[in-house]
């Protein structure tokens, strides 16, 4: 098979327990790979996170992320409990002696929360080694895609494993380590060949529009993985796919950058090192079109160049939708996901600061009093599309920051943070319009919500209050607005008050704990804030035009707030470890989307063991 080259991989490995910094300077950087573009079999080394995961036998692949944790497919180990499963490293055949190996026992396995069986959307999930392993030029970790990276249609890529050559072509002996290099399909392509509700936002493709190189059934679980400078970065985990090398149908794979958060969440000591991955240029995915899929619009496709797999659900720049919330009048609740999908989380050393709210494609904005008076950008992260603070997020998202800009005026100050990468907007990420002089007038209903310190039960939910303008009397001016009484608590500085307009939701102020001068409580039970539009010149300069909600803005208030591979394996693992059919509907819509394949009888997808 000339598509693939053998690789020899020896290591003698050492227990070593290690610190809890994330692993940044081992990751990627293999000291025995010389991979280039047409180069010749890899020495050995070369792809020293690369691991085995076997029960009776070899079942998948996976990739090592640090000194104890193993990344791999969801589908590879679903149903299967720890005791099942060994994980070899510095492996390089599945026969004869591997005397430079070392072998872990798991003790536990955690399955994306989110992951779908069917549709294998969230195909991800993560493995505690028994003990720690020592890294050498054999061993040693890859890094990770860090939320917001962009693989744009042909960037460079290659998959490692022990799969079958071929639909049903087993790996001759030895069984050696083998590899392909691809280049990644976007996303709309991937869709016009899979079927546009087949390809989520979670998944990536990858493999040559002739067909030809792939990875296939065995490879399931293992790593993508692109060179960026001197690292290599894993991009995707094998998934799943329609037969091995086909024409115009690419390996599919889990989208490792949209699971950083996720994965910090899980793993509490030697964080995985994660690196954004850029791609250079314009993405040529975003001209392809085809029945089915929606269009991009010449203003997402020129605003937007960094977003790899454009939303499709939602049109980008515009604001205050929120698709998933029907609130209507009544008392403080704990929020659902998506009801307010502008609402950040701003954090600093891994924890919950402030709130904030996305204002625009690529700022979130809070209140000054969270940061000192020249902070620092890169302490920051913020997180969007979060619900829990602890437990669970699978719509979220955790961008860098590189810059933060403070008002500096008179009295409250408001604050501006430039995010690394522009988020791709969803059902539950998408920026709230703001206040540019509306009157929200008596009677009107607004909402704040927010991670109150304490509040929300051990996952710490996310709060949410109802609360209804009010009367100003005799301090009324356009700069105030009013409101029932209700608790500011620590980490609420920074949540919005938000009212609705018509169809849209606008940031009528933006909120503070620890500043008394931004609020004032009254005898006659009403709380004076300063609107957020005596800051239009300074939101102006630092945003410029602001985005224009869904509807028309000569709108008045409402009283009420009614709204709302493997591919590469086309199969997946059970719990059995015996092959099962793929979903009827799936087989339905990819016969009817591949008429080619006039020998789908032959070749049903078949779940992988």
């Amino acid at each position: 098979m000339a598509w693939l080259r053998v690789i020899y991989v020896a290591a003698v490995l050492s227990l070593q327990i290690r610190d809890s910094k994330p692993q940044l300077s081992d990751c990627g950087q293999p000291a025995l790979n010389t991979r280039i573009v047409g180069g010749q079999a890899a020495p050995a080394g070369s792809w020293p996170w690369q691991v085995s995961l076997h029960t009776s036998a070899h079942i998948c692949g996976g990739s090592l992320i640090n000194n104890q944790w193993v990344l791999t497919a969801a589908h590879c180990v679903n149903g299967r409990s720890p005791s099942q499963i060994t994980v070899y490293l510095g492996r390089q055949s599945q026969e004869g002696l591997n005397p430079n190996e070392v072998s872990r026992s798991v003790t536990q396995i955690i399955i994306h929360p989110g992951y779908d069986s069917d549709t294998f959307d969230n195909d991800i999930s993560l493995l505690k080694l028994s003990s720690s392993v020592t890294f050498s030029n054999y061993i040693s970790p890859v890094c990770l895609a860090a939320s917001g990276s962009t693989f744009f249609s042909g960037v460079d890529t290659w998959i490692t494993g022990w799969g079958t050559i071929g639909s049903g072509v087993d790996l001759p002996s030895p069984k050696n380590l083998m590899e392909v290099e691809v280049p990644v399909v976007g996303n709309r392509q991937c869709k016009c060949s899979y079927g546009v509700n087949q390809i989520t936002d979670n998944m990536m493709c990858a493999g040559l529009e002739e067909g030809g190189k792939d990875s296939c059934q065995g490879d399931s679980g293992g790593p993508l993985v692109s060179k960026q400078g001197s690292r290599w970065i894993q991009g995707g985990i094998v998934s799943f796919g329609i037969g091995c090398a086909q024409p115009n149908f690419p390996g599919v794979y889990a989208r490792v950058s949209q699971y950083e958060t996720w994965i910090k969440n899980q793993i509490s000591s030697s964080q995985p090192g994660f690196i954004s991955f850029t791609s250079n240029g314009t993405d040529s995915d975003l001209s392809v079109s085809c029945p089915g899929l929606p269009p991009i619009s010449t203003t997402t496709a020129s605003t937007t160049p960094s977003t790899a797999s454009p939303t499709t659900t939602i049109p980008a720049l515009v604001c205050g939708r929120a698709p998933q919330n029907s609130r209507i009048s009544g008392g403080s609740s704990v929020a659902k996901a998506g009801v307010w999908p502008w609402m950040a989380s701003l954090q600093k050393d891994g924890r919950h600061v402030c709130g904030g709210t996305l204002v625009a494609v690529d700022s979130v904005m809070s209140n000054a009093n969270c940061f000192p008076s020249s902070p620092n950008a890169s302490e920051w992260t913020v997180v969007l599309g979060r619900l829990r603070q602890n437990g669970s997020n699978p719509f979220e998202v955790s961008l860098n920051v590189t810059n933060i800009t403070l008002s500096n005026m008179t009295g409250s100050n408001i604050a501006l943070l430039k995010l690394s990468t522009q988020p791709t907007l969803s059902d539950y990420i998408q920026p709230i319009c703001l206040d540019d002089g509306k009157t929200f007038p008596v009677g009107s209903v607004c909402w704040t919500a927010g991670w109150s310190s304490g509040q929300g039960g051990e996952e710490q939910v996310m709060q949410e209050l109802q609360t209804s303008v009010l009367n100003c009397g005799n301090i009324s001016t356009s700069e105030s607005i009013c409101t029932g009484l209700f608790a500011l608590e620590e980490g609420d500085s920074g949540n919005p008050l938000m009212c609705k307009l018509d169809s849209a939701w606008f940031q009528a102020v933006v909120l503070s704990f620890a500043s008394p001068s931004s609020r004032q409580k009254r005898e006659d039970k009403v709380m004076v804030f300063e609107k957020l539009s005596q800051f239009q010149s300074f939101l102006t300069r630092s945003l410029g035009t602001f985005l224009s909600p869904t509807s028309s803005s000569n709108v008045t208030a409402n009283n009420s707030t009614n709204t709302s591979s493997d591919s590469t394996t086309t199969t997946a693992a059970t719990a059995s470890g015996a092959h099962a059919p793929f979903s009827f509907f799936h087989c339905i819509n990819l016969l009817i989307l591949a008429l080619c394949l006039h020998t789908f009888s032959e070749e049903l997808i078949e779940h992988l063991t």
